[in-house]
């Protein structure tokens, strides 16, 4: 008797999760088993729609439909976490998920712009203790866990279904997110030198004039030339909350 239920169970599960390519539990009216299709994968729709909004209004409905219909058949998701299914999309984009569909090529460079909103919205994390007025040359720095410096090759923040490129331009997307004390995700454009520190913050426990000297090495100058403007530019994103001392 149980391994009949079990098979039974499994038959549905197959069959609402991808109807074109597994038949139907014997012995269920097809209207009863559309119902369950409809709830299952609508609120997955519905999830994924609020997450990446920009996405499906990019796509258009019948792309973003046989997206979601290809996630919801073909990927095993690893929790049952409705607070997380934004991020098993995005590992479902990175993974290849969908290229049959052909889609544009910076699909997922925005699927990950919009998911960094929600994560940091979601974020239980905070901020350490620490010192509003310690050294930023000479104190050890530390990157506030809710602001995260971000590049990419597409201008991810300005796609829009009227403005869809075809062609990455020549210089990266350099961005900050971050939660503020709001607790809204504000999003800014970097200067190159402003990301390159924030992702040295990122990488590496050490003092600001050891990090603007890395930079300087990197980019072939003498570290005197770029410390004012670092020292000022370490200044303001203390004032942000973004690094501490």
């Amino acid at each position: 008797m149980y391994e009949v239920l079990h098979e039974q169970l499994l038959s549905m599960a197959r069959y609402v999760r991808d109807p074109p390519h597994n038949a139907p539990p014997p012995g269920i009216e097809a209207r009863r088993l559309a119902v369950y299709r409809q709830l299952f994968f609508g609120n997955v729709e519905s999830l994924l729609s609020g997450g990446f909004p920009v996405m499906r209004a990019c796509l258009g409905a019948k792309k973003w439909q046989a997206l979601v219909e290809s996630f919801y058949a073909d990927y095993r998701c690893q929790t049952p976490l409705f607070t997380e299914i934004s991020a098993e999309f995005l590992a479902f984009l990175e993974e290849g998920g969908g290229a049959a569909l052909k889609l544009p090529p910076w699909v997922l460079e925005l699927a990950h712009y919009e998911w960094v909103e929600a994560a940091l919205l979601l974020s239980d994390k905070c901020d350490p203790a620490h010192n509003t007025q310690s050294d930023l040359l000479d104190g050890v720095l530390v990157l506030s866990p809710l602001a995260w410096p971000l590049a990419y090759q597409w201008p991810v923040n300005e796609i829009s279904p009227d403005y869809l490129p075809q062609q990455a331009p020549d210089q990266p997307t350099l961005l900050l997110a971050r939660r503020g004390a709001d607790l809204q995700v504000h999003f800014s454009r970097l200067a190159p030198l402003a990301h390159a520190l924030l992702a040295s913050l990122q990488a590496h426990n050490c003092s600001g004039r050891e990090h603007l000297q890395s930079l300087a090495e990197a980019i072939g100058v003498d570290v005197v030339a770029i410390l004012p403007q670092g020292l000022a530019l370490l200044e303001n994103l203390r004032e942000q909350g973004v690094v501490y001392g």
